[in-house]
This record gives C-alpha cells, structure tokens and sequence, in this order.
C-alpha cells in the first residue's frame, strides 16, 4: 500500500491552486512517491476557501490558518499567502513539526529568512522553496553542461526576468507594493533570476545595483480617485561578482510592456555559450567553439525524455513541459526530500531555506548597494 501524507495549504491565488494542481497530480507521474491527501486550506476570505475546498478536494476549509497548522491530519505546510505573513506562519509551522514548502521570496529579509531556516532545521523538517523554474530538465542540462567544462572558463552571466502585470499605471495598489514585505521587484521576480543565477555558476559575492520606481503612485482600489504612493522598485538593475571569478548582469523588470514570462539568461564561455528563455521553456540554444565556420551558430536543443524527469509526462520529444508540470517536479523533490528523511538521510533535492536565505542575502544586498550607489559585498 502506498503511503499517504496530509497537504495543507494557505492561500488560494495563482500560486495557492498551483500546489493544489501539483498535490493532486505528483503521485500518477511520479509512483514511488507517497500520495498527498489535501486535508485542509487555508484563506482569510471564506468563500474563496470554501470554492477552493469544492475544486480540488480538501476535507476542509478554514479561515484561520494557524487552525490548519494545528491539525495533526496536516504533516506538511504550503505557505502561499503574501511574503509578509511567511516568517510567521513557517515558524508555527516548524514548532508544530510540520515540512514546510513556502513560495518565494521566502521572507521580507535575509534575517527572516535566516530565523525560518534555523528554525526548521531545530526542528528537523523538511523545507522546499518555490522556485520551480529550476526544476526544468533543460536548466539540470544546462548546469550540468557548465560543471562538466563544455562552456569552457565561464566568462560573464546575463539574466533578466521581465513581465507587464505592474505596467499600466492605473493598477491598483496591491500587497505585493507593501514596503513591510520587502523590496518590490528585485524581491518579486528578481529572487527567480537570482536563484538561476546562483543554481547554474554558484555564489554571488558583491552586488553593484540601481532600483528604480517607475510608476510613483498607484490607485488604492480598482478606479479609485485616491492614490497611494509606491514606496518599492518596479525596475532592478545589478551587476554581479561570482565566487568563481566571473562578472554578469541581472535585471528584474515588472512593467516591461509586452512581456509576459521572460525570464532568461546567457551564459558565456571560452569553449561555447548557452541561451535560454522560459518563453521557450522547452528549448535550450548552445554554441560551441570550433565547429566548421560554415555551419556554425546556435544549436537548439529539444526537451525529451532523455532529459529526465520529461518521460514521466510524455514519451514523445518536442511535445512540450509547461508551467504545473515543473511545479509538480518540484513537489516530487520536496516529497523525496521527506522520505528520504526518514530513510535516514533528508537530503535537500530543491532549493530549500537555507539556499532561500542565500537568495535573500544577494536581495538586501541589492537593495543597499542602490541606497549607497555603491558595490557592496554579499553578507
């Protein structure tokens, strides 16, 4: 008999049904895996909880989510809810014994995060943090490719993440311009194009960046007259100093008119370059240094399922991944990562808290180094 594991999730947005989705789909693609039981979600609107509990089969709904944490049916937390609520919920969470998978940005600042990664390791849980978009096969490729020497020395670093939903300047004030939960783009989609940074050449060790707000006040409701300032960045701009002796460049950009998921990086080498967008999640662009001139230039490199785990999806190449199934790998890690705790040995499979806090790090240093309009060193 496969074994069963209680999932409770607070929030019910985008992000909230996209745990849902992953929940309920891990273990058909996944079999070895245990199978996860929504017992309970979690929203501070009743109605949305109780629409939620109808779509995707929780036992129940609640609007007070330290009543889900205390349910002993519940053996693992999904934090979906707004970042300034996420310290305070993981904490709960790790004192109840709870594994803990929290979206991202993990907290407001790294010393928050800091305390949630102390605080579940104290408490032996298992963490995972929402950055899915590492778990595509071709981004594993892609590092595995520059850890195996076939970029040659790594030269520079160029990533963006760049989306319109902040564009219009009649968007209505949000949780996500709320100063209390950290900085505004660098934290929102800038934590992505970190985290790729971080996962395909390892650690950043200074930061040189300028934050802009473009938009300086928004409406506090949808149509309102009044208006209430922006306090956060819409545009972040940095330069970066690897560990491995490299430089590069990142942009996080939420009002970039026309773009819609364009998180994207080029890496470059001695011996060959790598491009890739998740506009085009399931392509991957190499060049390699020495080819016949005649017929050099990029080479496009197909998801299929010689790039594991895409089989369990769909035996046949060139029919694409898409967004849910790359947050259903990262919930088969997370459920790895737990079992593999009680195997005796709970190795991290995905990002986890301390590598969330890590991201937080190059974050606030971010936005010190935009305060000081000056380099500042990763600590």
């Amino acid at each position: 008999m496969r074994s069963e594991i209680g999932v409770g999730i607070i929030g019910t947005g985008f992000m909230g049904k996209a745990h849902a989705f992953a929940y309920r789909s891990v273990a058909s693609y996944f079999p070895e895996s245990a199978m996860p039981v929504l017992q309970v979600v979690a929203d501070v609107n009743e109605a949305a909880a109780e629409a939620a509990k109808a779509q995707f089969g929780f036992r129940r709904a609640t609007t007070d989510w330290r009543d889900l944490v205390a349910d002993p049916a519940v053996a693992i937390v999904s934090i979906t809810a707004p970042n300034v609520l996420h310290r305070e919920i993981a904490l709960a969470a790790a004192a109840a014994g709870k594994h803990i998978h929290c979206e991202k940005p993990l907290a407001p600042d790294a010393t928050a995060a800091r305390a949630m990664a102390d605080a579940a390791a104290a408490a032996g849980v298992v963490t995972q943090a929402g950055f899915n978009y590492l778990q595509n096969p071709l981004i594993r490729l892609a590092r595995d490719m520059i850890a195996a020497g076939e970029l040659g020395e790594i030269t520079s670093f160029r990533g963006i993440h760049a989306e319109d939903y902040m564009a219009d300047p009649q968007a209505p004030w949000t949780w996500r311009l709320d100063p209390a939960g950290g900085g505004g783009v660098i934290a929102d989609l800038g934590s992505h194009i970190i985290a790729m940074a971080r996962f395909l050449l390892g650690g950043i060790t200074h930061v040189n960046a300028d934050l802009e707000t473009a938009i300086a006040s928004r409406p506090i409701a949808p149509g309102a007259a009044e208006r209430r300032n922006v306090e956060v960045d819409d545009i972040a701009r940095l330069t970066l100093r690897f560990a491995r002796g490299c430089g590069g460049h990142v942009e996080a950009n939420w009002v970039a008119t026309g773009r819609k998921m364009h998180l994207a990086f080029e890496v470059a080498g001695s011996k060959g370059s790598l491009v890739f967008t998740q506009e085009r999640l399931n392509e991957l662009q190499f060049y390699r240094v020495g080819d016949d001139p005649r017929h050099a230039g990029f080479v496009r490199i197909e998801a299929g399922p010689q790039h594991a785990p895409y089989g369990r999806f769909c035996v046949a190449p060139g029919h694409q991944l898409g967004f849910n199934d790359l947050k259903v790998i990262e919930v088969a890690a997370f459920l790895q990562a737990i079992a593999g705790q009680a195997q005796g040995s709970g190795e991290a499979i995905g990002p986890d808290f301390r590598e969330a806090w890590e991201i937080q790090k190059v974050i606030d240093t971010a936005i010190r180094s935009s305060a000081s309009r000056s380099w500042q060193a990763v600590s």
